[in-house]
């Protein structure tokens, strides 16, 4: 399989080496200096998580990431980014790709997506000495109620449509809306089921009572808008995979 695919992005370069684009791709950056690029925040749990004292990541992406790179047979090189330049990274060049993103119209204008590996959905958060505050969105939609996020997420901008009569709170990273909130700053978060899951399992923190699921939202890699070659190459890529159950196995180690 590692051998297949890397066959397949030789293949892929010597096709548009003839109309000559190949030098417009970043595979063939990739595959010539043998290193992928991938801009990773570090603090979505269980996503990308890093560690400061080793300066190294684990999580979900990070597998996924490795994986991608062992098939191209080259290494691969995390660069720390974060939420608000994630998107700009990418566009400008410092990174090949980048770990999950959800996939939104503003994103689109500017940068392309893979195809999509995994999904997630929003919930608002409180801590448990506060549950009985609140009893879905409309209790939070209110003046008295700080509700915390963290600049250039999708977490904000569904902060302030969900919330506008709300006092918001908004953090850059590397603080999150979740700690403020913890820190008895902030008295609601919004974050995904797949982050809220985790905290829950390591902090007094609850689901808002009564507060469905919003904006379900698909989930994947960033690239190049213009680099087609390479879009092409991780969209097979990821259709491959997910015909092995490669992302199934990763999901489940991960408890998603």
């Amino acid at each position: 399989m590692k051998q297949f695919l890397k066959v397949a992005a030789v293949a892929a370069l010597g096709l548009i080496s003839a109309g000559g684009a190949s030098a417009q791709s970043a595979l063939n950056e990739i595959l010539d200096s043998g290193v992928m690029k991938v801009g990773t925040t570090g603090d979505w749990n269980p996503m990308s998580l890093r560690d400061p004292a080793t300066n190294s990541y684990k999580g979900f992406d990070i597998d996924i990431m490795t994986e991608l790179a062992k098939d191209l047979g080259v290494e691969v090189e995390f660069v720390p980014t974060d939420w608000k330049t994630l998107v700009n990274g990418v566009v400008a060049g410092q990174y090949h790709l980048t770990g999950s993103a959800s996939i939104s119209p503003a994103r689109m204008k500017v940068a392309g997506f893979s195809e999509s590996y995994i999904s997630v959905e929003m919930y608002p958060f409180t801590t448990e000495d506060k549950a009985d505050r609140f009893d879905g969105y409309d209790s939070i939609n209110n003046p008295d109620v700080t509700v915390a996020t963290t600049l250039g997420t999708v977490f904000e901008k569904n902060v302030r449509e969900w919330f506008p009569q709300a006092t918001i709170k908004v953090v850059e990273a590397p603080a999150r809306g979740f700690q403020e909130v913890l820190a008895g700053r902030a008295d609601v978060f919004i974050t995904s089921n797949i982050e809220g899951a985790t905290l829950t399992s390591k902090f007094p923190v609850v689901r808002v009572t009564n507060a469905e699921a919003r904006s379900p939202t698909a989930i994947a890699m960033l690239l190049p808008q213009a680099d087609q070659v390479w879009i092409n190459y991780v969209n097979n890529w990821v259709k491959v995979k997910q015909t092995t159950g490669f992302f199934e196995g990763i999901k489940e180690k991960w408890g998603l």
